[in-house]
């Protein structure tokens, strides 16, 4: 059993609209418990809009704070999920599910330890 990440990049901008997020997040909830019930969900997260990021960098030693997301671009990263998989087809399943239910592009990556 392998662990991947399924990213899920989202246009930069405000959310849509509760009317249409929120049959999205159910959605989403019951793909989650689908995840758990089999033994693939590990974790998921949401992350705060790119206006909240900080990048931080070394400058001789100092810390040089930058606000702003690591790369500009109409996407950013908008949360991630944390599975186990039995391989690669089978992550990027549950990814077409997510993509299905999101509308929106989701990143499949392997994840190479843990800490």
């Amino acid at each position: 059993m392998r662990q991947y990440l399924l990213a899920m990049y989202q246009p930069v901008g405000d959310p849509p609209p509760p009317e249409t997020l929120e049959p999205i997040m159910k959605e989403l909830a019951t793909l989650n418990d689908e995840m758990k019930a089999t033994g693939a969900w590990l974790y998921t997260t949401a992350l705060h809009p790119t206006a909240t990021a900080t990048v931080v960098r070394d400058n001789n030693g100092e810390p040089l704070l930058t606000d702003g997301p690591y790369a500009e671009g109409r996407e950013h990263l908008g949360g991630f999920t944390a599975i186990n998989a039995p391989d690669l087809d089978a992550a990027l399943a549950w990814a077409a599910r997510m993509a299905r239910i999101t509308g929106l592009p989701i990143e499949v990556r392997p994840i190479a330890f843990t800490g």
